[in-house]
């Protein structure tokens, strides 16, 4: 094996043969796949299948609380989850850039087969391409899941009364990482939430009927809950003091003037539930490592259709409308 990915490691031919066998099958073991052909055959049960997939282009590529190969899993399998699947397989590609230092490659490989076997998935096909030194940013990443559905969310059903509910805290991944790049010392343990959240998501619907989820990812909270109730005859109320932030991102966020509700998070779901629901689903993340911050956020109301509003700690209200920008961008 060469030090330094070149570009013919992308080429089909011997060093991608070398580079896939000796790096990528190896590390991966049980969690990789059984054999090397263009296409896999699956065998699934009669069923409802999901697939989703996702590309990834973090920069940094390391940093507190993961990397480009855990945020790579755990963006297309908590897609998964939160579409009611079970998540199975995935496929694996990389955009190599000419010069990438194999140990670097080698360590955000490991991340990913330790992260699928901590999500119960298999890596099972992939691709390796590489460009010129300067056409790319050492490693791009494309991730594509395969599930079973096994538990049918239909927003169709929301309702007024409804529960808003989220598993955590909220906005850590984009502000550790504006931590990193931007060198601000915090004096505090602010990281990533980057986690699969099967096992916690299959701990609430096995009980509880819920009627939406989702992971906000790029564009936060705000975004996804404002694409929720986006021209429905109801909207969503948040109230602010029961926002659950870690301490640094609160402080971050009003020295910069940002939103925390626009920052992203790669470990968290947001539940939407009947009213006479919401003390179980609460309790049942609280009981789980994932979802020991639970907190109810909001409701859905119909006084402000088709809107998501914001409930201040000054009892006054404000719209939040649709992220026009990503404030951070290369977060994931």
């Amino acid at each position: 094996m060469n030090d330094k990915i070149l570009l013919g490691h992308g080429s089909g031919g011997r060093l991608t043969r070398e580079l896939v066998r000796s790096l990528f099958a190896r590390i991966l073991g049980d969690a990789g796949p059984h054999s090397f052909n263009d296409g896999v055959l699956l065998q699934v049960p009669g069923t409802s299948i999901v697939f989703t997939t996702d590309s990834f282009v973090v920069s940094p590529l390391f940093f507190p609380g993961g990397d480009i190969g855990t945020l790579a899993v755990c963006g297309t399998v908590n897609d998964l989850a939160v579409s009611g699947a079970r998540p199975l397989y995935l496929s694996l590609g990389v955009i190599l850039e000419e010069g990438l230092d194999m140990e670097l490659l080698r360590r955000i490989v490991a991340s990913i087969a330790l992260t699928a076997r901590k999500a119960g998935v298999r890596v099972v096909c992939g691709d390796t391409k590489v460009v010129e030194h300067g056409h790319g940013d050492g490693i791009f990443i494309n991730t594509a899941g395969i599930g079973i559905l096994t538990h049918a969310c239909d927003e169709h059903t929301v309702a007024r009364g409804d529960a808003v509910i989220i598993n955590g805290t909220i906005g850590d991944h984009g502000m550790s990482l504006l931590t990193l790049r931007k060198g601000f010392d915090l004096h505090a343990s602010l990281s990533s939430d980057c986690t699969p959240l099967y096992d916690l998501i299959r701990s609430v619907t096995a009980v509880v009927p819920v009627k939406w989820m989702r992971d906000p990812t790029r564009g936060g909270v705000a975004t996804a809950l404002h694409e929720l109730c986006e021209e429905k005859p109801w909207g969503i109320v948040l109230r602010e003091t029961d926002l659950p932030f870690h301490e640094s991102v609160s402080s971050l966020s009003e020295l910069l003037g940002l939103d925390p509700l626009y920052s992203a998070n790669e470990g968290k779901v947001l539940f939407v539930v009947a009213p006479e629901h919401a003390d179980a689903v609460l309790a049942l993340c609280k009981m789980h490592p994932d979802g020991k911050n639970a907190s109810k956020i909001g409701i859905v109301s119909d006084v402000y259709p088709g809107k998501l509003v914001l409930k201040t700690a000054m009892d006054t209200y404000r719209t939040l409308g649709m992220l026009n920008a990503d404030p951070l961008p290369r977060i994931c």
